[in-house]
């Protein structure tokens, strides 16, 4: 798997977090921000096909719990 493909899967497995956060209603708000923002980074980094900035992001999705 290339370092795009890990991004992107990390990204799909962020949205089901996503889902959870959500659930939880107002108090789940702050979490569901964090989650949003890290796949839009991951989606611009692999746009802009800097290779730093898509490193960043893979670390910033996997961080995500």
């Amino acid at each position: 798997m290339n370092l795009i493909e890990e991004i992107q899967a990390e990204q799909n497995r962020v949205r089901e977090l996503l889902k959870a956060y959500e659930a939880i209603g107002p108090s789940g708000m702050f979490g569901t921000m964090v989650l949003k923002q890290a796949i839009q980074h991951g989606d611009k980094s692999i746009a802009s096909g800097d290779l730093g900035d898509m490193l960043a992001a893979h670390a910033e999705l996997k961080g995500c719990e």
